[in-house]
């Protein structure tokens, strides 16, 4: 039921799951990846294993695409006979994309567009598409919506364990991370994004093993605020995904009120930042 004619406008950094996305009718705005020879766009012509296997030979650089190309989007979507739209972004702390939706949506008139700065990144921020959409399924009015999914950004974090910081060094995204002390001392940093979308180190432990059980203790500490949550795994690399599938059967068991669970791969975007080895949970804490 979508009786207020509400469009989803997501970007791929979001990473939101493809079931949500197909159910909403959602559009990606597409990040773009730019390697010497030439440019690529997000999901659709280079994929997360590509970029991993040349990532000894060059670094490519992410950005956002035009906002010729956004404006048009929004178009579409008013063409569609859509008079509202909910367009939602990872952290404006960590890319552009959310002031560039902002400005085009000025550009397009009759059409309300309300740009949710998730302050989040990845699977992290596509947990909010998620939650706009059973609230647009439920009937639920305009403004209540809005402010209901403003109200829900601290109910959504994502804890993310890399086995290098050289990539989120390497791509100046490293926010308030220290690197050179943990470089030394083999310390593994569960990150995650702090109330202005900045990545902050959460806690740290030495060595592989004890930083990926320090990522799951500090995720079920803060799903446990909850008595019912939504949980998704990603991770980064074709080596990473067995490790993955451990760590989500270790979540169901310490989270026994989780209600849906997802697990996919890192977009090829984000990937560029965190190179291979990464391992990402999101957490929806949901209401009871």
């Amino acid at each position: 039921m979508n009786k207020e004619k509400i469009a989803f406008l997501v970007d791929s950094g979001s990473d939101v799951p493809k079931d949500i996305l197909e159910k909403g009718n959602m559009k990606v705005i597409p990040l773009k990846i730019i390697y010497k020879d030439g440019e690529y766009t997000d999901k659709v012509d280079i994929q997360a294993e590509e970029i991993y296997d040349r990532l000894k030979e060059e670094i490519p650089k992410t950005s956002l695409p035009d906002g010729e190309a956004i404006k048009n989007m929004l178009l579409e979507i008013k063409e569609e006979g859509y008079t509202k739209v909910i367009a939602i972004t990872i952290s404006s702390g960590l890319s552009g994309t959310n002031n560039m939706v902002r400005l085009m949506a000025e550009e397009v008139e009759d059409l309300d567009v309300f740009v949710l700065d998730t302050k989040n990144i990845g699977i992290g921020s596509g947990l909010h598409a998620e939650r706009a959409l059973t609230y647009v399924e439920s009937g639920m009015d305009w403004e209540t919506i809005k402010q209901k999914l403003r109200n829900g950004i601290e109910d959504i974090k994502v804890h993310f364990y890399v086995d290098t910081l050289e990539y989120l060094q390497k791509g100046g995204r490293i926010g308030l991370v220290s690197s050179l002390v943990g470089n030394l001392l083999n310390l593994k940093p569960v990150i995650s994004c702090n109330e202005d979308g900045i990545y902050y180190t959460v806690a740290k432990a030495r060595g592989s093993k004890k930083g990926i059980q320090k990522l799951i203790d500090t995720t079920i500490e803060y799903a446990q605020q909850a008595t019912k949550y939504d949980v998704a795994v990603c991770y980064a690399g074709r080596e990473t995904k067995e490790l993955a599938d451990t760590i989500a059967g270790k979540l169901k068991e310490g989270l026994p009120n989780i209600r849906t669970s997802y697990f996919d791969s890192l977009s090829p975007a984000l990937g560029v930042h965190t190179g291979p080895g990464l391992i990402g949970i999101a957490v929806s804490r949901l209401e009871n």
